[in-house]
C-alpha cells in the first residue's frame, strides 16, 4: 500500500514506526561515537515539522494567550498525548508533562537519550513556522531547552522544557 505524506499525517502508524526506530538509531549512533546526538535528534524533529506543517497546522498565530491550547492541540493531534503545561513567566519557560510520550514508551538501558528530544525540536519548529508566516507582533519564538525526565531513561513520565520570548520589539 502506498501512502502519501498527507495520508501518513492522519495515521498512528507514523509515530509507532518512529518510536520503534529511535532506539535502533540511538544505539547505532552511540556505537559509532556520533557526537551531539541530542542536537541531531532535535534537528530531526525540526525537519519533520517543516514537512508536517504543509499538511496541518493548528492555528494562524501563537502568542502567550493561546500557547497552552496550541501546544495541547499539537501534542494531542501529532503525538496522541494529553499533556499538562506550566508556564513560568519569570524565566520564560514552558514545562510540558507527558505521561504517555509517543517517542519514549519503553525504557532502554543501553541508550541514555530521550526520544522526546525529537518532540522538542518538532513542536518548537511547528510554532516557529506558524509565527514566521504570521504578522502578529505578539507572536512567540519557542526554542527547545531540555528534557528533565523521560520514560526512555526510566522515569515515570516525560517532562520537556521550552524557552520562549515575544517577537514584539519593545
Amino acid at each position: 500500500m502506498n501512502y502519501s505524506r498527507k495520508d501518513l499525517v492522519q495515521t498512528d502508524a507514523t509515530m509507532n514506526q518512529m518510536r520503534n526506530s529511535i532506539h535502533i538509531l540511538a544505539s547505532f549512533m552511540k556505537n559509532n561515537r556520533v557526537l551531539n546526538l541530542k542536537e541531531k535528534l532535535r534537528n530531526m524533529g525540526q525537519s519533520i515539522a517543516k514537512t508536517y506543517i504543509r499538511y496541518w497546522k493548528p492555528t494562524e498565530s501563537v502568542n502567550i494567550s493561546n500557547l497552552k491550547d496550541v501546544m495541547a492541540t499539537i501534542y494531542l493531534k501529532v503525538f496522541n498525548s494529553t499533556i499538562s503545561i506550566e508556564i513560568n513567566d519569570d524565566e520564560n519557560l514552558i514545562e510540558v508533562h507527558d505521561q504517555r510520550c509517543a517517542l519514549c514508551k519503553y525504557h532502554y538501558e543501553d541508550v541514555e537519550i530521550a526520544g522526546c528530544e525529537i518532540i522538542l525540536g518538532m513542536v518548537s519548529e511547528i510554532i516557529s513556522l506558524i509565527n514566521k508566516e504570521s504578522n502578529n507582533p505578539s507572536s512567540l519564538i519557542i526554542e527547545p531547552y531540555k528534557i528533565i525526565e523521560s520514560r526512555a531513561i526510566g522515569n515515570k513520565k516525560c517532562i520537556q522544557l521550552y524557552k520562549y520570548k515575544s517577537r514584539r520589539i519593545s
